[in-house]
């Protein structure tokens, strides 16, 4: 399939299409999961997803895009089952964003079993915020952590606010949605992975504990913090102080700050530290 051919297709240019309806749905939960697809929007998703060799269902895209971009609309194109050029005004009307960049797609939920979590992972229980997910994906992505476990409560791991604040990465840091996050966790600790929770009042900061030995941190939900059952678990509880005009830290940030503490120490070690 070439840009050549794909450019002599028909355009679709009714917002009223069952296509464009179809596709309208899965800006919300109901509409995934009844469908079982997902978002893709814009350029920088779309070559990740391609590089990942990640299975397209639709790929939609303006006549200008596919002029622009006339490589990612036929990698795009080889891995997707249809492709449509689109107006502008449905390309608008199926993004979720104000000022889409002209192309976007449907890809294929499927189910991932729980990463391999050996050295260091991340465990969210509760996180509402998609924003926030996806930047707890695109950071431990970039510290090079094993994977991320989030539970069945939380935002919809393929929410289109997550994959666009994953910034890609999404693609590639291995992730799966746990029904029973203390099961997953509890598995980790018996595999040897020392269990940190991060809890406001803990007597210990998150720079005072070895993060050299395996590890798996857990973080809870913005408002409410870590269940009593996850607390439970942990071989330590830690904190990020803050000051006392300051009341809690975003989840993201705490993430990071935690996250790259176990890069520093695994890749620059102070001798002298002792834990």
């Amino acid at each position: 399939m070439t840009p050549f051919t794909l450019l002599n297709q028909t355009m679709l240019t009714s917002i009223q299409n069952p296509l464009v309806k179809e596709i309208r749905k899965l800006h919300s939960s109901k509409g995934r999961r009844e469908q079982q697809l997902f978002l893709l929007e814009g350029t920088h998703l779309l070559e990740a997803a391609c590089v990942a060799k990640h299975p397209l269902e639709t790929v939609c895209a303006t006549q200008e895009c596919v002029e622009q971009h006339g490589k990612l609309w036929e990698e795009a194109g080889n891995l997707a089952d249809r492709t449509e050029l689109v107006s502008s005004k449905v390309l608008e009307s199926i993004a979720t964003t104000v000022q889409p960049d002209g192309i976007i797609a449907t890809a294929p939920r499927t189910s991932k079993p729980p990463p391999e979590l050996s050295t260091l992972g991340i465990a969210l229980e509760t996180i509402q915020d998609p924003g926030n997910l996806g930047a707890i994906v695109r950071t431990a992505a970039a510290a090079n952590a094993d994977g991320l476990l989030l539970s069945a409560d939380s935002a919809d791991l393929d929410h289109p606010k997550v994959l666009r604040a994953s910034a890609g990465a999404w693609f590639k840091l291995p992730m799966a949605v746990s029904a029973d996050l203390r099961a997953e966790v509890s598995r980790c600790k018996n595999r040897g992975m020392q269990i940190l929770a991060t809890v406001p009042n803990a007597s210990l900061t998150y720079w005072e504990v070895d993060l050299r030995v395996p590890t798996l941190i857990v973080l809870g939900n913005e408002g409410s913090g870590l269940s009593a059952e996850l607390i439970g678990l942990a071989d330590r509880q830690i904190q990020i102080p803050l000051s006392r005009s300051v009341e809690s830290l975003n989840v993201s940030i705490a993430s990071a700050l935690i996250l790259y503490e176990a890069q520093r120490q695994r890749n620059h070690p102070i001798l002298d530290f002792r834990f």
